[in-house]
């Protein structure tokens, strides 16, 4: 599929969520679409995180600043460079989001939602990931809800989520 020429760099779009929302897909769908770069905020955790976590201990304020901020300046770089960035990153809290996305001249928050059911079966399906469906609880009851973000069902097909998101994204975009 083409890239959509009407949307240009420098821009960052933070595909957000708990655990089994897609956050991956989209944002890597979106990032194709728009011929722009995929980053996934898991890779940049550090080992004893990703640890925490396959042992399913939920992380701490302490274990995501850091990350936070290392993602933060991976983000002002690209942006710097003019590029467009989908990022796939839980930011489960605003403090989060504020500290992930601080300093960015154009960006815009992809709200991924869906039911707790639709969720769990998604983590339960999954092969090969850090993170175990026991930690879907905390993740929901941590969840604050953007209220800027532009908010998307997760029932439909990858594809149709990613064009209602690019269909409604210039109402969303912060300068």
């Amino acid at each position: 599929m083409p890239a959509d020429s009407s949307i240009e760099g420098p821009l960052t779009l933070l595909v957000m969520g708990v655990s089994g929302s897609g956050k991956s897909t989209i944002a890597r769908l979106l990032a194709q679409r728009l011929g722009g770069e995929y980053l996934d905020a898991d890779d940049f955790h550090p080992p004893v995180n990703v640890e925490k976590m396959r042992a399913g201990t939920p992380l701490t304020d302490a274990d995501r600043w850091p990350w936070l901020q290392r993602l933060n300046q991976e983000l002002r770089q690209r942006e710097k460079a003019g590029q467009i960035v989908a990022i796939a990153c839980s930011a489960l809290k605003a403090s989060y989001r504020d500290c992930l996305l601080g300093g960015l001249a154009c960006r815009a928050i992809i709200a991924l939602d869906g039911s707790r059911e639709l969720l769990s079966r998604r983590m339960s399906d999954r092969q090969d990931h850090f993170m175990p469906t026991s930690l879907l609880d905390s993740q929901l009851a941590t969840l604050e809800c953007p209220e800027d973000a532009l908010t998307v069902s997760i029932e439909g097909t990858p594809d149709t989520i990613v064009t209602q998101v690019l269909e409604g994204l210039p109402a969303h975009l912060k300068h």
